[in-house]
């Protein structure tokens, strides 16, 4: 089979014939039709994760059927339409998993990092990383759902926010544009910040009852005139606008932080005292959650817009995400 694969920390993806991988008992099989390049990808590429594995073939926002199963996979068939996401499998057996906290296994896989991904014709997945596709969504929409989607829709999701509560999304980008999107959906008043208006169209296009532009705009002030952000999502990697726009939460509000930066932000204490305000962050999911991220999309109509791709021009595509030239999600086509 063809695949993308990493010899080395640095190199570029070099386009392999490698033999198709055999299911072991608790695996599944994949034949991949669409796969996500997402910004995490860049771990593998330059070695950022401790403990790969070289050569490896990234990929973990993958769509495509079930080609085979193990001896002990019984939930998957020959045929159904599948996808696996950034958590990768989990062991059952360590405190988090003996608590259903599967995300937080630890020892869990990810995969494209811990196994080849699904920059590839075919990979394999343990049976416990494997979601269902609903039939209306393509292969190609569908494969960020699985990292950006469930991210985004996931972590809103538990936030406690209810309808008609003010939510604002910080960055219209590849986790940003979805944000606007399920929070729109879920009911909530809506509000975009950016730093340009060229994306106010946009953001009310997806679902934004409100618009700000920070640089024009003192975005604290405007939350505030709207009576204070129940939920900010800082999907935007800029930690300078991350840490003061906490000062536009209402009461108990939450600074859900998404955006995976290195670096670290500030905000005042007296700004989190005041109000019991917090700061909280949110991993992606398991497979199941991928599977209520992708019903709640088929549902609302809520899609990622994508730039595609065939696996021979992975170089091409990588460098449009790594970028940020892309609008919004990159997705490799690959079978079918």
């Amino acid at each position: 089979m063809k695949a993308a694969q990493i010899k080395e920390p640095g190199s570029d993806f070099e386009i392999v014939d490698i033999p198709t991988p055999e299911p072991q008992e608790n695996e599944v099989l994949i034949k991949v039709e669409a796969c996500g390049i997402c910004h995490s990808d860049a771990m593998v590429k330059d070695g950022l994760f401790p403990g790969i594995e070289y050569p490896r073939v990234p990929g973990h926002e993958v769509v495509g059927k079930v080609e085979r199963v193990g001896s002990n996979v019984t939930k998957w068939k020959s045929g159904q339409r599948v996808g696996v996401g950034w958590h990768g499998g989990h062991c059952f057996t360590c405190d988090p998993c003996r608590k259903g906290d599967f995300i937080n296994c630890e020892n869990g896989q990810v995969a494209g990092i811990s196994y080849d991904g699904g920059y590839a014709e075919y990979m394999t997945a343990p049976q416990e990383a494997v979601a269902a596709v609903p039939d209306d969504l393509s292969s190609e929409e569908a494969a960020p759902l699985l990292c950006a989607g469930i991210t985004t829709f996931n972590s809103l999701k538990h936030t406690g926010a209810q309808a008609g509560d003010l939510v604002a999304v910080q960055g219209i980008g590849g986790l940003g544009h979805l944000a606007l999107q399920y929070a729109a959906k879920m009911g909530f008043e809506t509000v975009a910040i950016s730093t340009s208006d060229d994306k106010e169209q946009l953001a009310k296009d997806l679902g934004a009852h409100h618009f700000i532009n920070a640089k024009k705009q003192n975005a604290v002030e405007e939350l505030q005139k709207l009576g204070g952000a129940r939920v900010i999502v800082a999907t935007a990697p800029n930690t300078d606008i991350i840490g003061e726009i906490a000062g536009g939460l209402g009461l108990e509000g939450n600074l859900l932080v998404l955006a995976a930066t290195g670096e670290t932000f500030e905000v005042s204490p007296f700004t989190l005292i005041m109000g019991r305000k917090q700061v909280s962050g949110w991993p992606s999911g398991t497979a199941k959650d991928s599977e209520d991220t992708l019903n709640f999309s088929s549902m609302t109509g809520t899609k990622p817009m994508i730039e595609t791709y065939p696996l021979d021009k992975v170089n091409e595509a990588y460098d449009r995400m790594i970028n940020n030239e892309a609008r919004f999600r990159v997705v490799l086509k690959i079978n079918g």
